[in-house]
């Protein structure tokens, strides 16, 4: 291997340059950060589960500002169920009575304990978090136009655009074409040959930070109104499930990013027609060319309008 290298016979590694690097460490950060948060409140939860406190099953969000308070309140031990319900604000307080019924468990010393730590923890999480967010922020100063030309494809937002970016940079010229990203990022099918014939193969293994950010905004362009990506989606998901139409869409946003960063030019959604579009010409061709077979002269015109 010393040797090929040696003589230039081996492709250097993508190494982005030492802005981009900083980035990355920071968008990684945030990502194991986040993870973290989700962790201590799944704790939280099943803490209160085994206190058979069922906050849960009443509040639709529990680390709210109304959640936090009635947890603060069942730390400290200082109120009725009735007294920590009334903490809740806005359209929780329709649900007093539930609350109160909810909030009536068996939390002991040792709950109030573990609770109280799992609360401090949470808040020391979050605290870093909006210290990421303002650095991140800071660091991405210099690819601002980057990162608005992404927001133009559908489902990604600002902390998809920075992971982007994050991880394949803005220069693109280092991959080649848009396919070599795709294969590189693991959003394209695995290359399965046996005895000279193509089969099946599962998805490539590439950049898990990209690919969970790329799936992640391909869930969130599946729910966009209008989208090429949203029709596109619905298709796959009918015939191959919801994971490889996730992937597919996934791949699509990746090529779309490839071009717009290479190029400059802005997204060009094609519609939530375009596919039926492209299946009426697609039928059209196909019965043409078989009257034609069939010895026939096909003149198409287009029906009149009935009024």
């Amino acid at each position: 291997i010393a040797d090929l290298v040696r003589h230039g016979l081996v492709r250097a590694s993508f190494v982005p340059p030492p802005a981009i690097r900083e980035l990355r460490d920071l968008v990684r950060l945030r990502r194991s950060l986040s993870e973290g948060l989700t962790t201590e409140r799944n704790r939280t939860l099943k803490l209160l589960e085994t206190a058979n406190i069922k906050l849960a099953s009443v509040a639709s969000e529990v680390f709210g500002v109304s959640g936090l308070a009635m947890l603060r309140a069942l730390v400290e031990n200082a109120a009725t169920p009735a007294q920590m319900a009334d903490l809740a604000r806005g359209k929780l307080r329709r649900k007093l009575a539930p609350l109160a019924r909810a909030l009536e468990g068996r939390l002991t010393e040792h709950h109030r304990f573990v609770l109280d730590l799992h609360l401090r923890r949470m808040a020391a999480i979050e605290a870093d978090l909006a210290a990421l967010d303002a650095r991140i922020e800071a660091q991405m100063e210099p690819f601002r136009a980057q990162r608005a030309l992404l927001r133009q494809i559908p489902g990604v937002d600002d902390r998809v655009a920075a992971t982007i970016i994050a991880e394949i940079g803005v220069d693109m010229s280092v991959f080649g074409n848009a396919m070599r990203l795709a294969s590189w990022a693991g959003v394209c099918p695995g290359n399965y040959e046996s005895a000279g014939k193509q089969r099946r193969g599962t998805t490539r293994r590439g950049n898990v930070h990209l690919k969970t950010a790329l799936v992640t905004a391909a869930i969130g362009a599946s729910r966009r109104k209008g989208s090429y990506y949203k029709d596109k989606y619905h298709r796959l998901k009918a015939r191959r499930g919801y994971l490889r139409a996730a992937v597919a869409i996934a791949h699509k946003i990746l090529v779309a990013a490839y071009h717009m960063l290479a190029s400059g030019a802005p997204f060009r959604d094609l519609g939530e027609a375009f596919l039926d579009q492209q299946a009426r010409r697609r039928t059209t061709t196909n019965l043409v060319r078989r009257l034609n077979t069939l010895g026939y002269d096909v003149m198409l015109q287009p029906r009149a309008a009935v009024p």
